[in-house]
């Protein structure tokens, strides 16, 4: 299903939307579609695209964790644009896809390690509105990850509420990232949204 830009496609135009442009072709294929969403308004973009290149410089958790996080909560808000380039960049980094495929139904699914579901449950709690999130669970992460990795786990999944609501809200879908690595995309148990 196509986005359906509730806010309008803008041009990207100038000198900056060359470079943008040829920088999202080499390296994703194609303008990712909140890209022309953000151009509306050049300094949230750059804002967004400056701390985004701070953000993957961070190593306190391991990267297999936080691909889990960011994909549990994009499911759990229901953005499809989300999990479809969560998607797209668990295979470039070569992470197991078909673990990763059962993320969004990671309950009822016996591949992740009682560590890996932890952190799915925390991520989820996260992403619920209200946040659910318990004193015990927040006690167990910090106890197996250390406060460095839980500190940027909690961010990385507020960070992924911010961009899954965003996409979301701008009324973006499933561009077709995830179709590079053949791996469908996966719809949690109960849930009525489709990708």
């Amino acid at each position: 299903m196509p986005s359906t830009f509730r806010i309008p496609k803008a041009p990207i135009t100038g000198l900056y939307g060359r470079l943008m442009s040829i920088y999202a072709r080499r390296t994703f294929g194609e303008i990712p579609d909140n890209a022309y969403v953000y151009f509306h308004h050049k300094p949230v973009l750059k804002a967004v695209l400056g701390f985004e290149g701070k953000v993957a410089k961070w190593d306190a958790l391991d990267p297999t964790l936080k691909s889990y996080a960011q994909l549990a909560s994009a499911a759990v808000i229901g953005c499809s644009w989300c999990l479809d380039f969560g998607y797209y960049l668990a295979h470039h980094d070569g992470l197991d896809l078909a673990k990763v495929r059962e993320v969004p139904r990671w309950r009822e699914s016996d591949v992740f390690t009682p560590l890996e579901r932890e952190v799915l449950a925390y991520a989820e709690a996260m992403s619920t509105t209200p946040p659910t999130v318990t004193d015990e669970m927040t006690a167990s992460l910090l106890e197996q990850l250390g406060t460095p990795a839980v500190v940027e786990l909690t961010q990385m999944v507020a960070l992924e509420n911010m961009r899954s609501r965003f996409n979301s809200a701008a009324g973006l879908q499933a561009q077709g990232y995830s179709d590079v690595c053949e791996l469908p995309l996966a719809v949690p148990s109960g849930s009525v949204r489709q990708p």
